[in-house]
């Protein structure tokens, strides 16, 4: 990008790096945004929508890196863009259904995210 912010949340909120495997469809893309919206990860075991933080979404297919063999990665797990762009779109739509304030990045862009982690605290959400 250059430098122009195209996505940001300004208060307490949850930085969500959202990656797409092949088998994602509607029942994991309803599952990540509940569970977004609703595990209680804030201070005094809140969630977002018990207190109405924002959540900014950015596409994140490299959470499906496997560099397990040689010295370069793979990607091959990541769905590709025509999958996991709709499936992007779909959480942020599903988490605005669910009431979120979502601010989203730039899908498949090459972007400079910054983030200050309060607490830390960082999970991995993987649908059952």
């Amino acid at each position: 990008m250059d430098g122009t912010v195209v996505g940001e949340i300004a208060e307490p909120g949850l930085l969500v790096l959202l990656g797409v495997t092949h088998g994602d469809g509607a029942a994991e893309v309803s599952w990540t945004a509940r569970k977004i919206w609703g595990v209680r990860i804030l201070r005094d075991e809140r969630s977002a929508s018990d207190v109405d933080a924002p959540v900014l979404v950015v596409s994140q297919f490299t959470l499906y890196g496997d560099a397990r063999k040689g010295r370069r990665p793979t990607w091959s797990a990541a769905a590709p863009g025509d999958v996991s762009e709709p499936a992007y779109d779909a959480v942020c739509a599903e988490l605005e259904a669910l009431g979120a304030r979502v601010s989203r990045g730039v899908f498949g862009a090459d972007m400079q995210v910054a983030s200050v982690n309060d607490g830390p605290v960082t999970l991995v959400l993987d649908s059952p």
